[in-house]
């Protein structure tokens, strides 16, 4: 694989490298895709201000999340399937981030197991749970979460029912499982790297739920929602009830309005992430970016909040991470990003991503005149081209 030196690069290597019913589930969003698009068009609007004749030497990007230090304020998102982008996908993106000192979050449709990260790794990583009607087993993957020895629970709020993504069914990826259609075995042909890498592996079944789930050692059958039985009633009383089961740092993922992360900071979770799930559920959504200072306001009106507040969903590049942290987050989860980089080239491409940020981010702060991310603020933008 060629050296990458952007976020871009390491798409395009992916495009080529696996077949494209995995690059379409990665690479796309719901319905029109236009909320998709918008995350990274409005961010891309957002202008800098550039500085001069500031003292640079000693700049740096390390920060907290969760009271933890990291190397930048990144974090690994959740992404399901990982483990279909690289063979055992999600072990070495786990261990590229453990390497580089960032998070990894842990998808509960994950190819590899809850056990199987914590074997690979030495450091607590996070898990994400989907809440199923089935509470017991609901309990039991909070409770492996809890043994594995993860340090935070994700619950994630934006997808109590599946949207509709076009090209998940044009691809077969979808309610009923089409493996043998010519067209997708003759995709598979064509990528016989891929292939080959695949059957060296055991790990190509969702291994969280395989044995619980109908239908969880079929990818194409649990690409629906219905198979997983996600509880689409969940309510706040139920948040409530997660909270109580993990007893630890809980994490809302897919918080998008000012009212619904107010009520968040209230209950006192320790973070929540505005995010509208990559632009792969409710299309028509305003992008994060834009929905960003209103959360922000919105939790800072809690007295005594200590709610820390996070962005995903759009994010390719450390001037993203830059402008998000300008306008208010305090870190930011990156999922396609490095999902690209995992596709491409294993953990050296999920390293090569978050170098990349990194990297970004450090040269584009010190151009604003900054030399730490927790001195930026709506300074360093240009204020027409910001959302309020």
């Amino acid at each position: 694989m060629s050296f990458a030196t952007s976020i871009e690069d390491l798409r395009s290597q992916a495009q080529r490298r696996i077949p494209r019913m995995f690059y379409d589930y990665v690479d796309a969003g719901s319905w029109t895709e236009g909320t998709y698009r918008a995350n990274t068009e409005r961010l891309r609007d957002i202008r800098l201000c550039q500085r001069v004749a500031v003292n640079l030497d000693g700049r740096h990007v390390r920060s907290t999340m969760l009271g933890q230090p990291v190397a930048m304020p990144v974090a690994l998102g959740p992404a399901g399937l990982a483990g279909m982008m690289h063979p055992d996908g999600e072990i070495h993106a786990a261990r590229a981030a453990e390497a580089f000192g960032v998070p990894f979050a842990l998808s509960t449709m994950s190819i590899c197991s809850i056990e199987d990260v914590a074997a690979a790794t030495t450091k607590p990583f996070w898990f994400q749970l989907y809440l199923l009607r089935d509470r017991g087993f609901s309990a039991s993957l909070i409770e492996r979460a809890k043994a594995a020895r993860c340090s935070a629970l994700i619950l994630t709020l934006d997808a109590p029912v599946l949207g509709r993504r076009y090209k998940d069914v044009r691809n077969g990826l979808s309610t009923a499982p089409q493996w043998y259609r010519p067209r997708v075995l003759m995709d598979f042909v064509r990528h016989p790297r891929w292939c080959m890498d695949m059957l060296k592996t055991n790990r190509r079944v969702f291994g969280n739920i395989v044995g619980h789930a109908p239908g969880a050692d079929d990818i194409a059958k649990m690409s629906d929602w219905k198979h997983l039985e996600v509880d689409s009633s969940l309510t706040w009383d139920d948040i409530e009830w997660v909270r109580r089961q993990w007893g630890g740092p809980l994490i809302l993922k897919g918080l998008m309005d000012p009212a619904d992360a107010r009520r968040a900071a209230q209950m006192g979770v320790a973070a929540i992430v505005v995010s509208n799930h990559g632009g792969r559920q409710l299309d028509g959504t305003p992008t994060t970016i834009e929905a960003l200072p209103r959360v922000v306001e919105a939790v800072q009106a809690v007295p005594g909040a200590a709610t820390e507040v996070w962005l995903d969903s759009g994010i390719r590049s450390g001037q993203d991470v830059l402008k998000a942290l300008a306008l208010g987050a305090q870190a930011t989860l990156i999922g396609r990003a490095y999902l690209y980089g995992l596709a491409a080239q294993g953990q050296a491409g999920v390293t090569r991503c978050l170098e990349i940020l990194a990297e970004d981010l450090e040269l584009s702060m010190a151009l604003c005149g900054h030399v730490r991310v927790g001195t930026l603020d709506r300074s360093v933008l240009v204020a027409a081209t910001c959302p309020t």
